[in-house]
Order: structure tokens, then sequence, then C-alpha cells
């Protein structure tokens, strides 16, 4: 499939999956989707946290299905013009602390980092497991990562 032509925008499922076209930019596409994410978080950031945290976990599971099927249409698994995953994986690192400006550039910087690097186990998912649940796992751990170094630089930065 050629995303040159951005014909995969017009339908809503795969639209969601390429971050509203965020996916298909030449270069970090990754980092684009995550900027998206950020954007999306920052209204979300209000709600109550049972109820960010059931959100957040809506979205992984909606991603999976979304995911494999523009994988499908892509002709790849786990392509870099998908950033869903990405999208999702922000939006749980930002999940672990407050939304202060200085956690947000934090979170982003320390997702991403997890994103590209793919420390283990991250490396044995994003390599093993396949289809839409492969493409958002590597991703939830990525975040698990963010969260738990936000959380661990939080703590420390109050003794």
């Amino acid at each position: 499939m050629n995303l040159d032509n951005f014909r995969l925008l017009r339908d809503p499922g795969h639209f969601l999956a390429l971050g509203g076209g965020s996916g298909l930019l030449p270069k970090a596409p990754g980092t684009a989707g995550t900027v998206v994410g950020m954007v999306i978080f920052w209204p979300l950031a209000a709600l109550d946290n049972y109820v960010y945290t059931g959100l957040v976990l809506a979205l992984f599971a909606l991603g999976v299905p979304l995911c494999s099927r523009t994988s499908l249409a892509i002709g790849a698994n786990d392509h870099p013009a998908i950033v869903w995953d990405e999208i999702v994986g922000i939006l749980l690192t930002m999940a672990f602390v407050d939304p202060n400006p200085f956690n947000c550039i934090l979170g982003f910087l320390a997702f991403r980092i997890f994103d590209i690097f793919k420390p283990w186990p991250i490396n044995v998912l994003d390599q093993r497991v396949r289809g839409g649940i492969g493409v958002m796992l590597d991703d939830v751990f990525a975040a698990l990562y963010a969260g738990l170094t936000l959380v661990f630089i939080e703590y420390i930065s109050y003794i």
C-alpha cells in the first residue's frame, strides 16, 4: 500500500490508527503520534483517576483491532505510520503522575526513550508478538517503564 496518497485517512478506523494523519509524516511518525496523544491528554487530565484509567484501558482494547486492521491494509505488521499505540502509550504514561508541565515534558521524553530503545522485555514483545496486540503491547510496556521512571523521579525530588 502506498502511504503517500493518504487514501487510508478516509476510513475512520485507519484515520484513528494513523493518528489523524500524524503517522504519515515522513520523519519521526511515532513522535508525532505522541504529540497527538499529549494534545488528547490535556482535556482528559481533569478526569477522575478511575475514569481516566478506564478510558485508557478502553482505548487500548479498541487499539488492538484498529492496529491489526490497518496493519493488514498497509501490508506490514507494526508499520511506523500506525501511531495509535503511541497515543495510548503516552496516555498511560501520564496516568502515573500529576499533569503539571514538568511531568508532561518528562513523561513525553521518557516514553519516547523507552519506545525507541525498547529495553527487555519490550524488544522481545516487539519481535515476537504479531497483530494488533503486538503493536499495542510493546508501547504499553514502554509506558509502564516511563510511568515508573516518572514516579521514581517524583519520589526522589521530595526527599
